[in-house]
């Protein structure tokens, strides 16, 4: 491992990535790393820059397909103390980008800070909510952000503010390597009303969301005027299958694996459900879900 000469703590080489997913599929990285703090972190990006190794951003899985045969170059992921840390001060939030949504929401429902609870059952971590702007029909993670810390793919770390960040539906400006951590300015409000509103919101979502939903996560975004799974049904595709991967029962835009599933399995499933959407309502669908 002499490209990572110094970094022997934090870097591996061959990781089985699965684990990490919900879906529990796919191959290995070719080097995985947990770096301790950002200051590591900053120096580990800029030496795969320097020899030209790809780097990708592992979060909190939910969205995200492994493909069979791997993943080349570096897969970051930050689950060390200084990535994951919440603060309240007064109105304001800070939240690592590593940190869980889930503790984000319910520590500023405790506090008496209301605005995030709307967001209450979505997985992931608070870096993957807001590159892609988690939300729900009550708003979304981006009406609430004042800042952001960014770090690019040359190891530069940079604040994002306010009126520099745009957000739109389940998208944002924060498109840069990693989002170290983002402030988030809310209401005021009383905890007791505010827990029972997140485990109402939760209780909704997660109603929505198969049984055993860690084998199983959502494939597509809405599109306009419509959503994915009534277009899945109407392409008459509720329960198809492709090996053990089928397209849940319950809920048409979520994909559910079976013992003996494989990523090939998922990816040639999704192919088959964009194909038939298209073909039967003239739509395209657009994914929701990653595939490395």
């Amino acid at each position: 491992m002499g490209v990572f000469q110094g970094f022997e703590h934090v870097v591996r080489e061959n990781e089985p990535l699965a684990p990490f997913t919900w879906f529990r599929l796919g191959g290995a990285a070719e080097y995985f790393a947990e770096p301790t703090t950002v200051d590591e972190l900053s120096r580990l990006v800029r030496r795969c820059d320097q020899e030209g190794i790809r780097i990708r951003l592992l979060g909190g899985g939910s969205n995200l397909l492994v493909r069979d045969a791997g993943v080349r170059g570096m897969v970051l992921h930050l689950a060390a103390a200084p990535f994951c840390e919440i603060k309240i001060d007064g109105l304001q939030a800070r939240a690592g980008g590593g940190a869980k949504l889930a503790h984000l929401i319910s520590r500023c429902a405790a506090a008496g800070l209301g605005g995030l609870e709307s967001l209450a059952g979505i997985p992931g971590t608070v870096g993957g909510a807001l590159h892609g702007n988690a939300g729900t029909q009550s708003g979304d993670i981006g009406q609430w952000t004042s800042s952001a810390t960014v770090m690019t793919r040359s190891g530069e770390t940079l604040t994002r503010e306010r009126d520099d960040l745009r957000f739109a539906y389940r998208e944002s400006s924060l498109d840069d390597l990693v989002i170290v951590d983002a402030i988030f300015t809310l209401e005021r409000d009383d905890p007791e009303i505010l827990t029972k509103r997140l485990q109402k919101n939760w209780i909704v979502t997660k109603a929505a969301h198969p049984t055993g939903a860690l084998c199983a996560i959502p494939i597509f975004k809405d599109p306009e005027g419509a959503s994915a799974a009534s277009l899945i049904d109407k392409a008459g595709l509720r329960g198809a299958r492709s090996g053990q991967a089928e397209v849940c029962r319950t809920n048409s835009n979520f994909i559910v694996v079976g013992n003996g599933a494989t990523s090939q399995d998922v990816e040639q499933l999704i192919q088959v459900v964009r194909n038939k959407v298209a073909e039967r309502t003239g739509v395209d669908l657009e994914l929701q879900t990653e595939i490395w």
